[in-house]
């Protein structure tokens, strides 16, 4: 009974960060990088960011751009974005960026409210976290 109990927590912690199409709104908002992890079972941490991706999703189609958080709660940002759509086969979801002089493909693996993950070609996994500003009141 007690593996079965573990099991079923198992299942559920898993459930939770699933990616499915219903959660693919949750990539909309500010994000950082927490960590990368490599083939080779290297890890890099990220402990403070100087850029936070803004990503704006919907019905498949959305961009992604680079933006400093500024200690008065905006942000400062260029015009420049990285249009991209989600592409869809089996239960697999893939980023698919396309500009003048590249494309690529990242496939998220993981979801949640507060952190996604997401794989490239090379096989290296990015961890995101919801990026909270940092608030300093005089």
């Amino acid at each position: 009974m007690k593996q079965f109990s573990l099991l079923c927590l198992l299942a559920f912690f898993m459930s939770c960060n699933s990616v499915s199409e219903n959660k693919l709104t949750l990539l909309n908002g500010y994000w950082e990088i927490d960590s990368v992890e490599f083939p080779n079972g290297g890890k890099k941490e990220y402990k403070m960011n100087a850029t936070v991706d803004y990503i704006k999703l919907k019905e498949l189609k959305g961009y992604r751009k680079k933006v400093t958080p500024r200690f008065d709660g905006n942000f400062e940002t260029s015009d420049d974005a990285e249009p991209f759509q989600i592409e869809i086969k089996e239960e697999s979801y893939t980023l698919v960026y396309v500009n003048d002089l590249s494309e690529w493909r990242e496939t998220l693996t993981a979801i949640s409210d507060d952190s996604f993950t997401i794989k490239n070609a090379d096989d290296v996994l990015y961890h995101y976290k919801r990026f909270v500003p940092i608030s300093i009141t005089p």
